[in-house]
């Protein structure tokens, strides 16, 4: 009999979709890892923009009800099962499809690595989601060079802070917008070369007038909407403009004619499913940031942590753009 086998938890859940938000702090069992698989005591849970939308039934991934939100941990291995390569007492990060809201949860062979011992919990909880997807947003899809101009949207937030760190490292130029001159200095200390203040300052002239008329090379865009209509018009000949997702809460449409004239083109990053189509880069994603973190290259920007009693509180924060960099929640 296991340590866990019929033991209890606590984890919030969602018993129906509402625009509202609504979810429980309810008394589950603690699930049991089937091959192949751990159970994790979550030290470190992430909360993303993401999370909001699916208990909304707003995301492209819907789960059956009821469940248990939050796809990225951070903590440590208590259960194993068979051909499981991660041990007990492991100490571990992982992408998984929901169930990080709680305090253990199940966690696959594909997304999860391990987390070195000098590795805050509450840092390493970035490497699953943010940093990974900043990653491929700029190399594995934009193909991002030395030299080049990068324009990040949202720049103090979660992906944007780690979009930052990552193109400096690669030699690119960085511009970075951020609502008001606090998380426009949060840029500029992330490594941003200037910042524009989109509540007070018009995107298009000033990315013209920061590159000499010539416009980025690349935009990272988690906003969406009329942000990315615009991105359009700030990218140089041959751009890319990269959809990381929809903060701004409206799908973008694009007009093809921009991108013909500009011989650009709009290149979607969808992280998640990197597990199911690519598993050998994930592996490969993690290990150049673990090395990247170990040099000093990157270090996950955590100032906002919530108790997971306050999950509600941590994504409504979020949804209300009052956070900055990483936001986690804890036991």
């Amino acid at each position: 009999m296991s340590a866990i086998e019929n033991a209890r938890m606590r984890g919030w859940r969602v018993h129906a979709l509402s625009e509202d938000g609504a979810m429980v702090l309810d008394d589950l069992p603690v699930p049991e890892p089937g091959p192949g698989e751990c159970v994790v005591r979550v030290e470190a849970a992430g909360a993303n923009f993401l999370d909001t939308l699916m208990i909304r039934g707003r995301y492209q991934v819907k789960p059956p009800l009821p469940f248990t939100p939050g796809i990225e941990l951070a903590g440590t291995v208590v259960a194993r099962g068979e051909g499981c390569r991660f041990q007990e007492g492991d100490r571990i990060c992982a992408l998984v499809d929901q169930g990080a809201y709680a305090d253990y949860a199940k966690v696959g062979s594909v997304g999860a690595e391990l987390v070195p011992p000098d590795f805050p919990l509450t840092e390493a909880v970035a490497l699953p989601v943010v940093y990974p997807t900043a990653y491929v947003a700029l190399h594995d899809r934009a193909g991002l060079k030395a030299g080049e101009t990068v324009l990040v949207h949202a720049g103090a937030g979660g992906v944007g802070s780690a979009a930052i760190q990552l193109a400096r490292h690669a030699g690119a130029r960085v511009i970075a917008t951020a609502g008001g001159a606090d998380k426009g200095a949060l840029c500029l200390e992330l490594g941003a070369h200037e910042v524009i203040d989109y509540a007070a300052e018009p995107l298009t002239e000033r990315v013209r007038a920061l590159t000499s008329g010539r416009g980025v090379d690349v935009v990272v865009d988690p906003v969406g909407g009329t942000v990315a209509l615009e991105s359009l018009r700030c990218l140089a000949w041959g751009g890319r403009l990269v959809i990381i997702g929809f903060a701004g809460g409206t799908v973008t449409e694009l007009p093809a004619n921009r991108l013909l004239l500009k011989n650009a083109a709009a290149l979607g990053v969808y992280w998640g499913e990197y597990r199911r189509h690519h598993p050998e880069k994930v592996a490969h994603i993690y290990s150049e940031l673990f090395e990247l973190r170990r040099a000093g290259a990157i270090r996950p920007l955590v100032r906002d942590v919530f108790p997971l009693t306050e999950a509600p509180a941590a994504l409504k924060a979020l949804g209300e753009r009052r956070t900055v960099g990483k936001v986690v929640l804890v036991p």
